[in-house]
């Protein structure tokens, strides 16, 4: 991985009660060494491939004012972890969920692209034989599980500070008070809205397949094909491109599928992030609530599974053979 750190400082939150999260700074930035590398090599791998938000910064955004500082160097690394710390401290603590943790500030380059990473990291518990083949207890970082986790686009942001995506965060488990948390300690707001031009996306697929007065089958292998590209970009960590979409896609009529698009004014961007949940429904039909749980192929509605509208009903003609096996077990023993 052609990854190469900068600068990199811990400090750490421990809380000691319901009320108060101590505050432990670190005096020198940590020394660079092969640990250190696969660790932030780790934490960049589990982040790329999280669904994340995007945002920006606010203009009276104080994170953004000590960065600006410290990229001029008007203060230094240190200093400015130190005190953004603190700052995280103050927002954190505001929360029932805090529960401290290593606060990791950490400046690399990936691929000729600068970013400024920000980690509050949970240590776990575990187990470990040594070579005498005793057993002892180990803590580690939990890396995979991280889910207070910023990301700045250092390149982005000073070179386009018009942009609305180089700073992202993730949502994390305990929902949205995590996003809020990290709005306000980062001084910034929504930016890029991924799930909603992935929705319009699907939209605009429809109705350019309802234009071209497409059967069924034809709209269905249009879907795929939407999906066969955009899926391929997903894997391979790429955006979607509306241009080379539309080159993949065979036009239907005079227009292609990118003129479609800028007539209609569906306000998509020339490249967004996939949205693995959104693009989903290009080929399948999925929901769950009320203890009930389906997920379908979409080529299967209107064939084996009828949906009627003015009873909101489902009709399955065709189950699969484990949940009829079970279905005939559990009423054949008459329970």
């Amino acid at each position: 991985m052609s990854l190469d750190i900068d600068q990199i400082a811990l400090h750490q939150l421990i809380k000691r009660d319901e009320q108060t999260l101590e505050l432990v700074l670190r005096e020198s930035l940590l020394p660079t060494n092969a640990t250190v590398e696969a660790m932030v090599e780790e934490l960049h791998r589990v982040y790329s491939a999280k669904s994340k938000a995007y945002g920006l910064f606010n203009e009276e955004s104080e994170l953004a004012d000590a960065l600006r500082n410290c990229r001029k160097g008007e203060d230094d690394f240190l200093a400015f972890s130190r005190a953004a710390t603190g700052r995280l401290r103050d927002e954190l603590a505001k929360y029932p969920f805090a529960e401290g943790g290593v606060v990791l500030f950490c400046h690399y380059r990936y691929l000729a692209v600068e970013y400024l990473l920000v980690a509050v990291l949970s240590s776990q518990n575990s187990m470990r034989v040594n070579e005498e083949l005793d057993i002892s207890t180990t803590h580690y970082l939990d890396i995979n599980h991280a889910d207070i986790v910023a990301r700045i686009d250092l390149t982005e942001w000073e070179t386009n500070p018009e942009s609305t995506r180089y700073l992202t965060f993730l949502r994390g488990r305990v929902g949205r008070k995590v996003a809020d948390f990290f709005m306000d300690f980062l001084g910034a707001s929504v930016g890029l809205d991924t799930k909603a031009q992935n929705r319009g996306l699907l939209q605009a697929v429809d109705d350019y397949c309802a234009e071209s007065q497409l059967d069924k089958g034809e709209r269905q292998n249009y879907r795929q094909q939407v999906y066969s590209y955009c899926n391929e970009q997903l894997q391979a960590g790429e955006e979607i491109a509306l241009e080379d979409l539309s080159k993949e896609l065979p036009p239907l009529g005079e227009k292609t599928f990118q003129a479609f698009t800028q007539e209609q004014g569906y306000e998509l961007e020339e490249t967004f992030p996939a949205d693995r949940s959104t693009l989903r429904q290009l080929t399948k039909f999925a929901g769950s609530g009320g203890g009930l749980t389906l997920n379908f192929d979409a080529m299967l509605l209107g064939e084996r599974i009828f949906w009627d509208p003015a009873t909101d009903t489902l009709t399955i003609k065709g189950t699969p053979p484990n949940l009829r096996d079970q279905l005939q077990r559990r009423t054949g023993g008459g329970n």
